[in-house]
């Protein structure tokens, strides 16, 4: 599986980053999960995403759409990890 990095480096380069939506668990949050949009990402570091509102480690982050897509969903890896 590729990393996180490498996956919204490659939208970022070849595609539109503005149109990912990504989820990522923020505690006091509703439900403990918040959404941001691409546009409000600023860097894209080796272990954590720096937005216009808070500092992302990869670990938090449990899903990625990319133009309404899913390219990323940490809850079916790790059924798919569970099967094995």
């Amino acid at each position: 599986m590729p990393h996180l990095q490498d996956i919204l480096n490659e939208i970022k380069w070849t595609q539109h980053l503005e149109q990912v939506e990504l989820w990522y668990v923020h505690r006091g949050a509703p439900q403990n999960i918040k959404k941001i949009t691409g546009d409000t990402i600023q860097n894209i570091g080796r272990s954590f995403l720096e937005t216009t509102q808070a500092t992302i480690p990869y670990h938090r982050i449990t899903k990625i759409l990319n133009e309404g897509k899913t390219i990323f969903d940490r809850k079916k890896l790790r059924r798919k990890d569970k099967q094995l």
